[in-house]
């Protein structure tokens, strides 16, 4: 073994564990902060135009853009399971084979994608419940995002799989560079340059760009267990779809979560353009919570699985105790930060005060239920560390789709707007305590199959 995979394994298997769950969660987390500045910054600038039927044009086409992330996400996180499994193990081949075979795969899936969008804009459009007011914007932001496909795949595939052999600060790298390019880019392009909405496109695919190139050349530098060798892809090609199989709990969550928007779009939409740009906004404020809890989980998942395919059962069970105390302390107090500073946050997004007040209300309930979910994602990620796929996509399918698309109906038959954001609240909670049940019968599976 040469000396860069020398010095990842030591992270994995030799660090304390606190330190070990630092290395790897801090640089994650910090790539999901970057992340959720990436996708503020478009509203934050458009908002700074002071039309809100623009940050609604924004937010309308937000589940088109989830869905392709949660391809991305499928691809890297079964990809980056399938090389620390391996690096775990001590079979290189293995796991470099993994990573050409995902590269390419995301590459193709991103052309195929990019095709069907330019080929449906305006049915999907008016299925996500586009307003004739909206309706030019959100087609100008639509075509010019379908344009950078291939590239939002990429970086978002790539920098797990590049955190999977212990390269934890480069997969952070490689996201910062991305959103630097954009907040440089948007006020730009979006304020001096007069290119509004088009404007903020364009900035987003450039970050893109940026990330896929940096990522591409770190590997072709730098990387001692994943490779981007097109011949290691051709290996074993089939073996794509049980890697994916392992990414599907993460994907499903993304994909449910932009049909979940779709349909709370359309229920908002019940109420006006001013509802969509409310929520749209609590929904940007509460995503800080949801996504650090994440970041962490999804960070550490590699150190999981590396310790699951080495069968070191005490420091995988180290591992899960310290990050579950983690994920909870930070989501209660990023909910009472969030809390305290809520009209501060909406009024980053919203300028009315009307409209500023009824996102304020609906962040309210939206959040409340946000810091039980570090007990979703710690599961979710153990899971698919330990490849226990079916339970969890069953954990995945809980909160976007079994329980909120229900209850979504369910609430706003009842309560009108505010039960939208109370049926969020309702599906965090209930999620969490479904998957704290298929979380101690699956640790209980393991810990007889590694002894």
């Amino acid at each position: 073994m040469d000396t860069k995979s020398s010095k990842y394994e030591k992270l994995f298997k030799e660090q304390s564990v606190w330190r070990a769950i630092f290395s790897m969660a801090i640089p994650a987390l910090l790539t999901i902060v970057i992340m959720i500045f990436y996708n503020l910054a478009d509203m934050f600038f458009i908002a700074q135009l002071g039309d809100t039927a623009k940050v609604a044009s924004v937010s309308i086409i937000s589940p088109v853009f989830s869905i392709i992330m949660a391809l991305a996400t499928m691809i890297g996180v079964g990809g980056s399971t399938v090389i620390a499994n391996a690096f775990g193990a001590g079979d290189t081949e293995k796991a470099k084979n993994a990573a050409s075979l995902c590269f390419y795969s995301a590459v193709a899936l991103g052309f195929v994608v990019m095709l069907l969008l330019f080929l449906s804009q305006t049915p999907l459009l008016k299925m996500l419940g586009t307003k004739p007011d909206m309706w030019k914007d959100s087609q100008t932001y639509l075509r010019i995002l379908t344009g950078g496909t291939v590239f939002m795949l990429i970086p978002s595939s790539m920098g797990m799989m590049v955190r999977a052999e212990g390269a934890v600060r480069e997969g952070m790298l490689g996201n910062m560079l991305g959103t630097l390019v954009n907040l440089i880019l948007d006020p730009l392009f979006i304020l001096v340059f007069g290119w509004g909405v088009a404007g903020a496109a364009v900035a987003t695919v450039i970050g893109n760009i940026a990330s896929s190139v940096y990522y591409v050349l770190f590997v072709k530098k730098h990387a001692s267990v994943i490779s981007l060798d097109p011949k290691r892809a051709l290996v074993a090609p089939a073996e794509i779809f049980p890697i994916m199989v392992l990414g599907v709990p993460n994907a499903a969550s993304t994909v449910l979560s932009g049909f979940a928007s779709t349909f709370s779009n359309h229920l908002l939409s019940l109420h006006g353009t001013d509802a969509i740009a409310a929520a749209a906004a609590a929904g940007k404020a509460s995503m800080l919570i949801s996504m650090v809890q994440m970041g962490i989980c999804m960070g550490v998942q590699p150190l999981m699985a590396y310790n699951y395919g080495s069968r070191n059962l005490l420091r995988l069970r180290e591992v899960l105790r310290k990050t579950a105390l983690l994920t909870g302390c930070i989501g209660i107090g990023t909910m009472l930060l969030c809390f305290t500073f809520r009209h501060v946050i909406i009024s980053l997004f919203l300028k009315e005060a009307v409209v500023a007040a009824m996102g304020e209300r609906y962040m309210l309930y939206v959040m409340a239920g946000a810091p039980f979910l570090g007990l979703v994602y710690l599961s979710t990620n153990f899971l698919q560390a330990t490849k226990k796929a079916k339970s969890a996509i069953i954990v995945s399918l809980l909160r976007q789709g079994l329980l909120l698309i229900p209850l979504l109906y369910l609430m706003h038959a009842v309560y009108g707007f505010i039960g939208l954001a109370a049926a969020h609240m309702a599906a965090d909670i209930g999620a969490a305590m479904i998957a704290a049940v298929l979380f101690w019968r699956a640790w209980q599976e393991t810990r007889r199959e590694l002894t």
